[in-house]
């Protein structure tokens, strides 16, 4: 075989091992198909969607993890059908919203509405009764720091820390739909040292709860470094919501999944230094550099390892004598941040180049 021909095959092998580690577990329904999967030999669950519905986006990560663990279950089908191309389908089984997620028991195109909560736990326990199965999902290590009567007070009074805490009962329908919101903001900012997203079980603590008056579930009470009385949170209860509140109210820079915006690391007090220092040439270059470094020294805390970024990028501007060189630090430091790397080098890069963004 010629090395063309090897090199072809070779790639045309690749090709398939990537589509197949990257295919979605939930079956995508097709009218045809619908015909010969559903009410054949195994249950299935089906998810009646539209692609322009926002619900239907949001639980799709759910259901995925569902179909993920189901996918050895050979006596169950998680599949999915779009309504605006099949809605024929969906009017004959009555669908009049979206998601809306049904049950077909084996041999039978007789539905059962599911009425629970979306989440792939709650899912996961209604095909098991429905199809007679026991399947488990996996457990994922919570980022929400759970309370209890011992650690309160050194983790929600701690003068150094910002903490959300959600007061709930086990048995409250509300609390279980915000359940995996409240988790996705924990996982948001785990890689903030100073903010702390934690939850107590009310129904085994109700002296705390009604020490800080908590009278409904969910109750979502804020302890800020310099006020511990607990102020009431009355925000949206929505991802984004939570996190534009948070950075707000505590300083800090993250998106809904966890990374670092462009804003993050920048100091306005050395902003009109850098533009001085950009605009400066010859000696005084090396003065507006000296300027740098003196307010630097000035700085605390993480404004101060900001500064130290600063600085370096300064010293190296000036050690390159190079005009472009924050630009093409910036386009190498982007390459990484698009590759496989640990949140805490991501927070590093981005930080270095937010920063030379502005010597740029």
């Amino acid at each position: 075989m010629e090395k063309s021909q090897i090199w072809l095959a070779f790639r045309a092998m690749m090709c398939f091992l990537l589509t197949s580690t990257m295919a979605a577990e939930v079956v995508e329904l097709t009218e045809e198909s619908f015909h010969k999967e559903v009410g054949q030999d195994r249950g299935a669950l089906v998810e009646f969607y539209a692609p322009w519905c926002g619900h239907c986006q949001k639980i799709a990560p759910e259901y995925e993890k569902l179909a993920q663990n189901f996918k050895n279950a050979k006596s169950v089908l998680i599949g999915k059908l779009d309504c605006d191309e099949h809605k024929s389908l969906c009017i004959k089984y009555g669908v009049e919203g979206y998601p809306t997620v049904q049950w077909f028991p084996k041999g039978s195109l007789e539905p059962k509405r599911y009425e629970g909560h979306p989440t792939a736990e709650a899912l996961t326990e209604f095909v098991n009764i429905e199809g007679g199965t026991n399947v488990k999902i996996a457990a994922v290590p919570s980022s929400v720091v759970v309370l209890n009567a011992d650690n309160f007070d050194e983790v929600v009074l701690d003068e150094t820390k910002d903490v959300l805490v959600e007061f709930y009962a086990p048995w409250c329908g509300h609390c279980k739909i915000l359940a995996p919101t409240y988790e996705k903001v924990a996982t948001a900012f785990k890689m903030e040292e100073d903010v702390i997203i934690a939850n107590l079980d009310a129904d085994k603590h109700k002296d705390l709860t009604e020490k800080y008056e908590v009278t409904g579930f969910p109750t979502l009470k804020f302890f800020l470094k310099g006020n511990k009385t607990g102020e009431d949170y009355n925000g949206e209860r929505d991802l984004d919501s939570f996190v534009a509140f948070i950075n707000k109210i505590c300083g800090t820079n993250r998106d809904a999944n966890g990374q670092l915006n462009s804003k993050a690391g920048i100091l306005s007090s050395l902003d009109p230094l850098v533009k001085e220092f950009v605009a400066a040439a010859g000696g005084e270059k090396q003065a507006a550099f000296s300027k740098i470094e003196k307010e630097v020294e000035k700085l605390k805390g993480s404004d101060w390892r900001y500064g130290k970024i600063y600085l370096k990028a300064a010293k190296k501007c000036l050690e390159k004598k190079d005009a472009d060189y924050p630009k093409k630090e910036i386009e190498r430091l982007q390459l990484i941040l698009h590759k496989s790397i640990s949140p805490s080098k991501a927070d590093e890069f981005t930080f270095k180049k937010n920063i030379l963004s502005t010597f740029a």
